[in-house]
């Protein structure tokens, strides 16, 4: 009965074990998106704004261009 207590013992560390280093990536999955979008509503103006200014530049240009 000793030697079982020993063996179960282990196994129940490694099933913990992996479950705490599943746990762990998740989190870190999931802070890392948080960061992602976090960056992505901060700059979404400044980002909008580019893209507009590029979106105008090459409509416009050709347009002064052959007119």
């Amino acid at each position: 009965m000793a030697e079982e207590a020993k063996t179960t013992g282990p196994v129940r560390m490694v099933a913990i074990e992996n479950m705490v280093e599943n746990i762990r990536y998740k989190s870190q999955i999931l802070a890392r998106t948080n960061k992602i979008d976090s960056a992505v509503s901060a700059n979404g103006i400044i980002g909008f704004t580019a893209g507009l200014l590029c979106a105008l530049i090459l409509i416009l240009l050709p347009a002064f261009l052959v007119g």
